[in-house]
């Protein structure tokens, strides 16, 4: 694009009118050394960040977001300079490293022995730091003993949590800064989530993030969603400089000399007023000699004479090249390194002798690369340039570099397993890749991070050719049951299947591998295929009770795999044996939390002993097994909710809340949430229902939790009528559960799907959603899932006239439920009955039976499968001869309907009644439910007055409201009625039987 050449625009800066001119550089024709820049264009964001850190305010959580090089670190450097925050002191800083392999609580450890290099003395800690002694072996002598280990994992997490958390506490640590969150460790995360979930909120959370970089499976979605009533959240999502800010910043690093428009402009366009783009952009023009000086000001050639590289890893890669050899050596060290380091270090990998490497280190700060930070070291100014640098190494440069860190820090007295895991396996040393990991595994279990640990050890099982005596030895090592989330786990998945297929391996070995190959299935929601390698594994554990219970319980949960019920319960009866037998009572909860679940979910009834027992008082459970007790809490909950036990559903789970509250629980508390959300789905507390199932916290990757979501939502849609959507999420929901044979994820979802497609009549695709789930639960002789499928599987068949079969189904649905006190199932068999009565005759017998099926459903309570089963009986009251009973029927339940939210339902009901001439007048709704699914009084205010043909401003003097006000009135109508012009909404109202206002003037 050309740009006219003119004086004007050829001007990059010109001293101020006035000034006296400074003293020429040294060298000729050169523009001056670039300075660091002003804080420039976030003003605003500093005073919010300085308003929450103000001491003597309630602690707050403040989160910067933004891409990379858009300035949250000088953001967050500035607040924290500044003298009402420094003055406070009580600031502990983290920095969270790019490693693939983050170390347990890495960033916070790392702060604290930095900030607290004498170690712990005079701190006055609690016995509770014991824990510590892994995470900070080199304060060891000054911790006291750790307390007694506890066995469950969960509750090693959360006594490591309380220990850290008292740490910081007798740190006076006011403000806790970390940055580059999307690359923290989980364990980091989940104690931030600790943090904000305690009681008694001291400690300022400040956290830095790039939106681009953070995982999927992230936790800190939740952090940044689960904030407590009355703590203060600051979140701020920083942006690019406009024109104006970049032609300041720019001013700013050239002796604040005024920057042309022109140039300005310029610069905006080709870096998009990235910050640290701008200042790359700066430091190579001058490198270039692109900034000349003529006379007494500062003139740049040409615009068009000048090419900017479109990215900073362009901009970076010409500068670096402009450097010396020795220079750039030093650098490719540091990015190499990838974190603040000593001279010594950094001088040793770069392969320098200290007189050649120092001259370069200091080339290397001055041309703004590289900075000295705290305690003497030195780093990349933004991770950025140092990713530049580092990619344009030759990957055997890499490898040679990262070689020569490893061996260099496996030499310090203390070494980081994790830092030397990194290196050694960017280096390509399999064999020290694999003596560090796993000593990392060993430290991460220590610290009770078995997540970190099963990662550490997930890649060790990715070496190639790894013999089997070390796969044997690392599967031994720490459970896979979180596999199911890591994004290599189809190459472990084969990588113990080879194993298994290729090794002579001894019995209990084989056993191993099995049982943790099931687990990792079992993880990723592959339940039909990990039973299958549990039954493999069953024979190799007569050594292990521990393992052979757990194989056992798994074995018992109820999959469409072939097992019929009494297989499972086979299964479950050799755990109790065994649990009874050979694990010692004070660690039985788990498993006992286990067998009982698995009870619930095949419809038995022991599985509510421990509910009637131990679940309820925990004042009778250690405290270690606290997270036990709340995962019984849940489990029971949830399958009292599918038993249709809706009173005791919601007293466990609301206990289960609570407790997960009290005790920083995230990932159950999720869980919990979402079984809640699902239980006022049945029970007809629909009030804001998609807000609450968006609100729920997306889960690490867990597709069941995910599907989970999709049901929820798919349920709402249809009964709305958003056929399109809901068919959509109940038929992914369904794939999901199909996918694993988690029959937990069949049955609902398909009889939805198969509802669905019967309103439409798609008899066949109503039939196909259903054939399969059905077949597995006949077949296992389960009705515990019936309650949703079955009637609407009956249906079906009746519709493509196949009545003998729906007479088999309800007749095995009726008894398989008929000793059982499971009442959902019972009302499900009720309504299979009254659809096989409304088929044959005669009516009033088909009445009466859909009456009894709308009791059933009520008693639960459930009113909107009560209110479906009471529009059947009205239709067959009318056909009985019962006319005027049915018809007041059908118009209650019209109303009950349209007030609970079931908008398709209620249109059907009305147009059977409009049918049979009655009338029914189409309700003005305003689509999700605010007012009764209706607009709001102030809206139809407005709507009204819009019949009448009036402005927005005219509306707004009639009603004395600003026209503002009046135009977001008139916009939400429209959302709600689903249309997007004025002329559109005046139709619809007006369809609707909605009148003008008689008032047809502004008032005066």
């Amino acid at each position: 694009m050309g740009v006219e050449r003119n004086t004007a625009s050829d001007l990059v800066v010109r001293a101020p009118e006035g000034a006296s001119p400074r003293a020429a550089d040294p060298r000729p024709d050169h523009s001056p050394q670039p300075r660091p820049p002003r804080f420039v264009g976030r003003e605003s964001e500093l005073r919010d960040v300085l308003d929450a850190l103000v001491p003597g305010r309630p602690a707050a959580l403040v989160v910067v977001e933004g891409e990379a090089g858009v300035g949250k670190s000088r953001l967050v450097r500035e607040a924290l300079t500044h003298r009402e925050v420094r003055s406070a002191g009580g600031v502990l800083t983290a920095v969270c490293p790019p490693f693939r392999e983050a170390p347990t609580f890495g960033p916070l450890i790392d702060a604290v022995r930095d900030g607290r290099p004498q170690g712990p003395a005079g701190l006055g800690l609690s016995p509770l730091a014991g824990v510590l002694r892994p995470l900070l072996p080199e304060w060891a002598d000054d911790l006291l003993p750790a307390p007694e280990a506890v066995t469950d994992p969960g509750a090693a997490r959360h006594r490591l949590l309380r220990a850290l958390a008292e740490l910081l506490d007798r740190l006076a640590v006011r403000v806790l800064v970390i940055e580059d969150l999307h690359w923290a460790d989980d364990a980091t995360l989940d104690f931030l989530l600790f943090l904000t979930t305690r009681p008694t909120r001291t400690i300022n959370l400040v956290l830095t993030y790039r939106p681009e970089d953070l995982p999927a499976d992230s936790l800190l979605p939740r952090l940044t969603s689960r904030q407590a009533a009355g703590t203060p959240h600051i979140r701020l999502a920083l942006r690019p400089l406009g024109v104006a800010d970049t032609g300041e910043l720019v001013s700013s690093m050239l002796d604040d000399d005024h920057v042309s428009d022109a140039f300005s402009t310029f610069l905006h366009a080709r870096t998009d007023g990235l910050p640290l783009a701008l200042e790359e952009s700066v430091h190579l023009l001058r490198d270039r000699a692109d900034l000349v000086r003529r006379e007494e000001e500062w003139v740049r050639h040409a615009l068009a004479d000048i090419a900017v590289p479109p990215t900073i890893r362009d901009a970076v890669a010409e500068r670096v090249a402009r450097l010396d050899p020795d220079a750039r050596t030093v650098l490719e060290a540091a990015a190499v390194l990838g974190e603040p380091a000593s001279e010594e270090l950094l001088f040793t990998v770069a392969g320098l002798p200290a007189d050649r490497a120092r001259p370069a280190a200091d080339a290397a700060v001055r041309c703004g690369l590289l900075t000295d930070g705290p305690y003497g070291r030195l780093a990349f100014r933004h991770a950025l340039p140092a990713q530049a640098v580092y990619d344009g190494l030759t990957a055997r440069a890499r490898g040679r570099l990262h070689g020569r860190a490893g061996v260099t820090l496996e030499a310090e007295p203390q070494p980081s397993p994790t830092r030397l895991t990194h290196h050694f396996r960017c280096a390509g040393d399999t064999g020290r890749w694999l003596t560090h990991g796993e000593r990392a595994a060993d430290l991460a279990l220590a610290a009770g991070d078995q997540r970190a640990a099963a990662a550490l050890v997930h890649d060790l099982l990715t070496i190639p050719c790894l013999p089997a005596q070390d796969i044997v030895r690392l599967v031994r090592k720490v459970p896979l049951h979180t596999y199911g989330r890591f994004h290599n786990r189809d190459e472990v998945v084969r990588t113990l299947r080879d194993c298994l297929a290729g090794e002579d391996l001894p019995v209990r070995d084989r056993a191993g591998i099995h049982m943790q190959l099931g687990r990792i299935l079992h993880a990723a929601g592959e339940l039909r295929a990990s039973q299958e390698e549990f039954g493999r594994a069953i024979d190799g554990l007569a050594d292990d009770p521990a393992q052979a219970a757990r194989a056992m319980i798994l074995l018992g949960i109820p999959t469409d795999s072939p097992l019929p019920v009494t297989e499972h319960l086979r299964w479950l009866d050799h755990a109790e044996e065994l649990i009874n037998r050979a694990i010692p009572a004070e660690k039985r909860l788990f498993y006992v939390v286990s067998w009982s679940t698995a009870l619930l979910q095949l419809g038995e009834e022991a599985g509510w002993q421990p509910v009637g027992g131990f679940l309820l008082d925990e004042d009778r459970v250690a405290p270690g097994d606290i997270v036990q007790l709340n995962r019984g809490l849940l489990n029971s909950g949830a399958c009292a909710m599918s038993w249709g036990r809706y009173a005791d559903a919601r007293r466990l789970l609301t206990c289960a809340l609570d407790q997960a509250n009290r005790h920083q629980i995230p990932g159950q508390h999720m869980m919990t949430a979402a079984n809640l959300v699902h239980l006022d789905w049945f029970q007809g507390r629909w009030d804001d229902y998609p807000a609450r199932v968006d609100a729920l916290a997306e889960s690490e990757d867990d597709p069941r939790f995910l599907a989970e979501k999709l049901l929820l939502h798919g349920l709402y849609d249809l009964a709305a009528g958003d056929s399109r959507i809901a068919e959509e999420r109940l038929g992914t929901a369904l794939d999901e559960g199909l996918r694993g044979g988690d029959l937990l994820l069949q049955a609902e979802p398909a009889g939805a799907l198969g509802r669905l497609r019967l309103t439409a009549g798609d008899i066949g695709g109503a039939l196909a959603a259903t054939d399969r789930v059905t077949g597995t639960l006949t077949a296992k002789g389960l009705w515990v899932f019936g309650a949703e499928l079955m009637p609407v599987r009956a249906e079906a068949l009746l519709a493509a006239g196949r009545a003998d079969d729906a007479e088999r189904l309800t007749e095995a649905f009726l008894r398989g439920t008929a000793d059982r006190a499971i009442p959902a199932a019972a009302a499900g068999a009720l309504a299979c009955r009254a659809l096989l009565a409304e088929a044959h005759g005669p009516a009033a017998r088909a009445a009466d039976a859909w009456a009894d099926a709308a009791a059933a459903w009520q008693a639960l309570p459930r009113p909107y499968e009560a209110l479906l089963a009471a529009a059947r009986e009205a239709m067959c009251r009318i056909a009985s001869g019962a006319s005027d009973q049915g018809i007041a029927q059908l118009h209650g339940v019209r109303r009950a309907l349209d007030t609970l939210g079931a908008r398709a339902e209620a249109d059907r009901v009305a147009a059977a009644l409009r049918a049979r001439g009655e009338a029914a007048p189409v309700v003005w709704r305003g689509g999700r439910r605010g007012y009764g699914d209706r607009l709001s009084p102030r809206e139809t205010e407005v709507v009204r007055l819009l019949l009448n043909g009036l402005t927005n401003r005219e509306i707004a003097a009639v009603l004395s409201r600003s026209p503002k006000t009046v135009a977001a009135q008139l916009k939400s109508a429209m959302r709600k009625s689903g249309v997007t012009t004025r002329t559109a909404l005046a139709v619809s109202a007006a369809k609707a039987g909605l009148t003008p206002d008689p008032v047809t003037h502004p008032k005066a």
